[in-house]
């Protein structure tokens, strides 16, 4: 009996979070900033899981997301630039002339196939920045704890100053940055407007990545986060299972990346500095480590508070004529960082610990409430 109300409470609220967001799509206009935040919560929830599935599940300290991001966001970028937008987008040194001839035959090709050039420049984007974590991967992923997260991050510092250097402009268009990049395409033939896309894309990415962790893999990665040596005595193969981890995480990495450049319309080098990977590593942080529906929670919590329910602090306030000294530009960020440290002072292991939401223990939880007379012990 628990099994199936489980099951139709998921199914209920699925439904009611779609019916939701085809009432978002309709009122678009009226909801700009509800829009913006959901839609950039949601493709930060999948960095942020993707993060978790090396820090959380598999124990490696891996700093380098932000770099195989930008790498996911500039090749989405460059292969769904329009023909007719190249020359306005690359107008100081010219657009490689195997990029033109690249987009010059997409855009001969049918209408029909056209429609899945988003999905396939997502898709390359995850596949270059796997190629890419593999070789990396061969030399940084016999490092340890700090020492790890010192050469991924140095190696997200690297791809970001490649992509922004002179030797690089009529590919990446240099510290200029690149813009008129599409936004987000409909699917199933408009049955699911583009507002949508994104939440389907990602929903997509982290039931597969779910799956891996509740597969023998998932169990592997678990065994090296606990114990290398008795993982290694039990005959997992260490640098197997860690480079696997490893690729998959930058994989999803680099699709989040390229969704985030169809979110923002334009990208620069700078976008996927250092701040972007603390900022993502905050997200898994408060949501806990080694849980995907905290991580998942915790983008939603963060960017909203970041980036909607907090601005109130910077906008001048005036009481009664008195105008309050802090509330200036600004003061939004000290708020923010106070609530931040008051959540991991109470919850030390996250939102979640490594925990995942089921609604057996959200009943059990309320229940004991009420056995206390309203107080969780």
């Amino acid at each position: 009996m628990k099994i199936r109300r489980n099951q139709i409470l998921t199914l209920v609220t699925l439904v009611l979070i779609t019916l939701f967001l085809y009432w978002l799509d309709a009122h678009r206009m009226q909801n700009g900033m509800l829009v913006s935040v959901l839609t950039k919560a949601v493709i930060l929830s999948l960095v942020a899981v993707s993060m978790n599935l090396l820090n959380g599940f598999t124990g490696l300290f891996s700093l380098g997301q932000a770099g195989f991001m930008s790498i996911g966001a500039y090749t989405t970028a460059i292969l769904l630039i329009p023909v007719k937008n190249l020359d306005g987008v690359y107008y100081m040194n010219g657009v490689h002339p195997a990029i033109r001839a690249v987009k010059e035959l997409m855009a001969a090709s049918p209408a029909s196939l056209q429609i899945l050039y988003p999905f396939i420049a997502l898709l390359l984007g995850g596949l270059l920045a796997a190629f890419a974590a593999a070789l990396v991967g061969i030399a940084v992923l016999r490092l340890k704890s700090d020492y790890l997260a010192i050469a991924t991050l140095g190696l997200s510092e690297i791809v970001r100053a490649i992509f922004s250097s002179p030797q690089f402009d009529q590919i990446t268009n240099g510290s200029y940055g690149l813009n008129k990049i599409p936004n987000f395409p409909a699917m199933l033939w408009g049955l699911v407007p583009s507002l949508i896309t994104p939440f389907v894309v990602v929903a997509f990415c982290i039931i597969f990545m779910v799956m891996l962790i509740k597969s023998s893999y998932g169990r592997a990665f678990k065994a090296i986060r606990e114990d290398e040596i008795a993982a290694e005595a039990m005959g997992i193969n260490l640098f197997k299972h860690k480079e696997m981890s490893f690729v998959i995480s930058s994989f999803f990495s680099a699709i989040a990346g390229g969704l985030l450049a169809m979110y923002m319309r334009s990208i620069e080098a700078k976008t996927f500095s250092i701040t972007l990977t603390y900022d993502i590593l905050l997200i898994v942080v408060i949501g806990g480590i080694g849980s995907v529906s905290g991580s998942i929670l915790s983008a939603f919590l963060v960017t909203a508070a970041k980036e909607w329910w907090l601005r109130f602090f910077d906008q001048p306030l005036v009481i009664g004529g008195w105008e309050v000294p802090l509330f200036k530009t600004g003061f939004r960020m000290v708020i923010f960082s106070f609530l931040l440290m008051m959540v991991v002072l109470i919850y030390r292991r996250g939102l979640m610990g490594s925990n995942e939401f089921s609604w057996d223990r959200l009943f059990s939880r309320f229940s004991k409430k009420a056995r206390t007379g309203g107080k969780l012990k």
